[in-house]
Parts: structure tokens; C-alpha cells; sequence
């Protein structure tokens, strides 16, 4: 009977599966917020970044369907990616090209949209660099372990 093996589960998996699903969480929480436009969340957002709530909620809701399409796949790859590391399976690599593909779609939007100036300061310009570091940084983390022999 020929098996194939499979390579220890090192501990940094764990480590970086359950900080890819905390992380990715948050993402996936603020989309879902956004998409049902609750004021409540959107209101504090707002305030939180001394924007007039005004301004967040009409940037928002102006998204047209293909750029809330690519938010969504961004998003949603990445929790997938993040679960399909946890269970140790090689789609999580697809999943979080999913998520890349998303996120150029969605920043391919905003870097061609009219961006009112309230929202186009330096932390959140960082904060959307951290995003697209950090899901390059999980789709190769994925990739190594699956050629590793890790994810299956």
C-alpha cells in the first residue's frame, strides 16, 4: 500500500492561521457592516477618524457593483484562505489569489475614483499598504507550505 505522508504541522501554522483568520475577521466584519450600511458602525467609523459621517457613508454607498464584487471576493478569499490554512489544505494558496485578485480589482477603484480629500490621509493610505502586504505575504506563506508538503 503506498501512502503519501505527510510533513509535520509546524507550530508557526497555527500561529499564522489563527492571526490570518483574526485579522482577515476584522476585514470581513467592516465589509459586512459597510454592505449593510449600518449606520450605527459607519457613524462611529466616521467619528473614530474625525471624518463627518456624511462623507464615509456617500464614498461607500457610490461604489459601483463590480468594485463591491471585487471587495467581496477580496475579502471572502481571505477568510477562506485563512480557515483552508487551519485545516492544513493547498487551496488555501487559491483562496488567498482570490483575495489578491479582489484586492487589485478594489484598488484599481479607489485609485481611480474621485476620493473625497477627508478621506485620503497618510494612516489610511498605510493602513490599505498594510492589506496588500499582508494578503501577498499569506499567499506566499501558503504557496512555501504547500510545497513543503504541509497543506494538502
Amino acid at each position: 500500500m503506498n501512502t503519501v505522508e505527510r510533513a509535520k504541522t509546524p507550530w508557526h501554522l497555527w500561529v499564522v492561521g489563527a492571526l490570518a483568520l483574526l485579522w482577515n475577521s476584522g476585514g470581513a466584519y467592516d465589509y459586512t457592516m459597510t454592505q449593510t450600511r449600518n449606520m450605527d458602525y459607519l457613524t462611529a467609523g466616521a467619528e473614530a477618524w474625525n471624518l463627518d459621517p456624511g462623507v464615509l457613508i456617500a464614498y461607500y454607498t457610490a461604489f459601483p457593483a463590480w468594485a463591491d464584487a471585487a471587495w467581496a471576493l477580496g475579502v471572502w478569499g481571505a477568510i477562506a484562505g485563512s480557515l483552508l490554512l487551519l485545516l492544513r489544505s493547498r487551496f488555501a494558496f487559491h483562496a488567498f489569489l482570490i483575495s489578491i485578485i479582489g484586492l487589485a480589482g478594489t484598488t484599481a477603484y479607489t485609485m481611480t475614483s474621485d476620493i473625497p480629500p477627508e478621506l485620503q490621509s497618510t494612516s489610511a493610505w498605510l493602513f490599505s499598504a498594510a492589506i496588500v502586504i499582508i494578503t501577498v505575504l499569506l499567499t506566499y506563506y501558503a504557496k512555501r507550505q504547500t510545497v513543503a508538503g504541509v497543506l494538502r
